[in-house]
């Protein structure tokens, strides 16, 4: 935990106040970097991860928690809502209790 120093003004901001806040970041610039450049700046940051090689990929796998099946009462205009966006609607409302649960975490 950072320490306040003397003098040093704290101000905290809502969620709705930091997305006004303007970017300062050059994304045009971001945006031309090169995978290279990339690898090279990341290389010099000792809390940066080791690049991903092909090898990683080849052995990793998608893991996914397991699901466990229950019975659920939805108001109907929540269940319509998720049903007319076609097949899958049980797989969005996961999605979507789980952006929950992570922002809430």
């Amino acid at each position: 935990m950072t320490k306040k120093k003397k003098g040093e003004k704290i101000v905290r901001y809502s969620s709705r106040e930091l997305q006004q806040v303007e970017s300062r970041t050059d994304w045009g610039k971001v945006d031309r970097l090169t995978d290279k450049q990339i690898d090279k700046g990341s290389s010099n940051d000792p809390d940066a991860a080791p690049p991903l090689t092909e090898d990683w990929f080849k052995k990793a796998a998608w893991v996914r928690p397991p699901k466990k099946e229950v019975h659920l009462r939805l108001d109907s205009d929540i269940l319509s809502f998720f049903k007319q966006k076609g097949k899958g609607y049980q797989t969005r409302i996961n999605q979507v209790l789980r952006a929950f649960m992570e922002a809430h975490s």
